[in-house]
């Protein structure tokens, strides 16, 4: 089998009103994807999904569908899409940097992968260690009452996991935090995700103030220039840190475990490069005695779905201690795909068709199409 042809579609779809997420990075309102063909000579087409964000990795829609057509495809056709390992390490060396342009031609070289052999992407990662990936659901940065809102809708929707966006007003941080602890039962996990918003003084003195809220992890309370920074504050704190704008790979899980920075590294398919990037990341943050815990860009439902069955197929993601990102789909109008995903409100069920286990669909495709990022 071989690859032909990659067919880059920039899709443009919105949040749903009233779930639109508030960060130290800005808002999201909407999210400008690039969704991906991967076709062979067989006839098998492999989905892939690239959830870009330039505040993230400096990718673009418009970038990404050039990239993956005047650089990827060139550096991969005539490739076995199978031999992932192999793909991979083309598209490494034909373009540097872009994860989620990367990671979206990989996924789909998983579901082809997935497809030919009639099984699905987790077993070909060599089985499930947990039938369901336990989830949560996050509270955007927005004015206290407004997030205490939005909380008590998900509570009432039977959540049992939040994570609370931070890294702001550290005044505001701590009423939200405290408005959303004073909803939840104490059963209720919360964390908080301050997306590099802090400095080392900010965040020693806010995270000391969130510690009376029984508080699950910090994510990223400081940014990302010096891994000692990030040390300091778990030094400081007794909730466990968890890096996520540190960790794009393996180098940097390893400059982060030699620097003593963390408990926790989120990772996730597109931020990694693909799910071999993540699994590198995984093996490191185990062979040092660290967990993992599955990040997320509020990604569309081919994404989430290479998500999941990395999710469910990977020991070092402890997603039972830090419930995983799981939630993307939730969040938007359209998820892209024909039957939505199993997400929440507790857990998250992985596909069981072969390969990623989803299909696109194309009345979406046609809906969301966004011309002018072609």
């Amino acid at each position: 089998m071989r690859i032909i042809s990659l067919e880059p579609i920039p899709v443009l779809v919105p949040l749903k009103k009233g779930m639109t997420t508030k960060t130290a990075h800005g808002e999201h309102i909407d999210s400008p994807y690039v969704m991906v063909k991967v076709h062979t000579d067989e006839g098998l087409v492999g989905l892939g999904e690239a959830t870009l964000s330039p505040r993230w990795s400096g990718e673009t829609s418009p970038g990404c569908a050039a990239a993956m057509s005047q650089v990827l495809e060139p550096a991969v056709k005539g490739a076995d899409p199978r031999d992932v390992r192999g793909v991979a390490r083309r598209m490494e060396q034909a373009l540097s940097l872009n994860p989620f342009t990367r990671a979206a031609v990989e996924m789909a070289c998983w579901d082809i992968a997935g497809k030919a052999a009639g099984l699905p992407v987790y077993r070909l990662l060599g089985g499930k260690v947990r039938e369901a990936a336990p989830m949560k659901m996050v509270v955007g940065a927005f004015e206290p009452p407004r997030a205490a809102a939005l909380a008590q809708r998900f509570l009432d929707r039977g959540v049992r996991h939040l994570k609370v966006k931070v890294g702001l007003d550290p005044a505001q941080d701590i009423e939200r935090v405290r408005l959303v602890r004073e909803l939840a039962s104490p059963g209720v996990s919360i964390g908080v995700d301050a997306n590099c918003g802090w400095d080392l003084g900010t965040a020693r003195r806010t995270l000391a103030a969130l510690e009376a809220f029984d508080i699950t992890f910090a994510e990223q309370p400081v940014g990302t220039d010096d891994p000692r920074a990030l040390a300091a504050v778990r030094r400081s704190t007794s909730i466990p840190v968890m890096a996520d704008e540190s960790v794009f790979t393996p180098r940097d899980a390893l400059g982060l475990v030699r620097a003593d920075a963390a408990d926790v590294l989120a990772v996730y398919p597109g931020k990694n490069g693909g799910l071999l990037g993540s699994l590198a990341v995984a093996e490191i943050a185990a062979a040092a005695g660290l967990v993992c815990s599955m990040g997320s860009n509020l990604e569309l439902g081919v994404a989430t779905a290479a998500m999941l069955h990395l999710a469910v197929a990977c020991t070092a993601i402890d997603s039972e201690r830090y419930p995983g990102d799981l939630l993307g789909p939730l969040y938007h109008d359209a998820d892209m795909i024909t039957e939505p995903l199993e997400l929440g409100p507790v857990v998250a069920a992985v596909p069981e068709g072969p390969g990623l286990g989803v299909e696109l669909d194309e009345d979406q495709v046609a809906r969301y199409r966004d011309p002018a990022a072609t």
